[in-house]
């Protein structure tokens, strides 16, 4: 599963992300309102972790204005802002659950356990292209009926390609989203997994992952050949 982290604490958003990740979470982290704003509005993710006190827009603004997008991702305000009326305000403009800081990083997880369990009871955590099924909850991949079987890496870039079905994705975005490395966009890494992927995804001929010649890749329907 994929979690926007809007913090901009350094340290502490820093250490939120290892943390998750350690969870086996895919993590981006925003260090402003209106970036997190942008990233929380493309539907990408499952939870949001999100400070009040941010420069740009504060949390208050960003969860009134997601909400008002009719944008549904459970959302957990982390702040030290604890009195009762900020926690009030934020439950009242949506959020799913409020943790003040100082916080234990283990109660942080169980929260976001518990938002991830109710959301996921409402919707489908299944993401479909074709044949082609992730589960983001269970972690799985399939074709048909057969169990795909991948590492964490070729997991995080088949699922960002397939949140984005029928998109362009650059090389660039897919460094920074699944290696967290937007500076390197020369490395030849992007080409080795897309061709592990299509070993294991596309063993009957049809294409589901497509070159879009010097832009990137997108991911689609299967068609036979290019």
């Amino acid at each position: 599963m994929r979690i926007l982290v809007i913090e901009d604490e350094e340290k502490v958003a820093n250490f939120i992300q290892r943390g998750l990740e350690e969870e086996q979470y895919v993590v981006d982290v925003a260090s402003d309102g209106k970036t997190g704003l942008e990233m929380a509005l493309s539907g990408m993710y499952d939870a949001i972790v999100l400070d009040l006190m941010l420069p740009g827009k504060d949390g208050f603004e960003v969860l009134q204005e997601l909400r008002a997008a009719d944008n549904e991702t459970p959302v957990i305000i982390l702040t030290a802002r604890g009195s009762t009326k900020d926690r009030v305000r934020g439950l009242d403009l949506g959020a799913d659950d409020y943790l003040p800081k100082p916080f234990h990083f283990d109660e942080l997880a169980a929260r976001l356990r518990s938002v991830l369990r109710r959301s996921s009871a409402q919707k489908s955590t299944k993401i479909v292209v074709g044949d082609l099924v992730l589960d983001t909850a269970a972690h799985l991949v399939w074709r048909g009926d057969k169990e795909i079987e991948l590492t964490a890496k070729e997991y995080a870039l088949l699922e960002y390609l397939m949140r984005n079905k029928h998109r362009i994705v650059s090389r660039t975005m897919i460094m920074e989203h699944v290696w967290k490395d937007p500076l390197a966009p020369m490395s030849n890494i992007i080409e080795v997994y897309i061709k592990r992927l299509r070993s294991k995804i596309e063993f009957d001929g049809k294409r589901f992952i497509h070159n879009v010649r010097g832009i990137g890749y997108r991911i689609k329907e299967p068609s036979n050949g290019e």
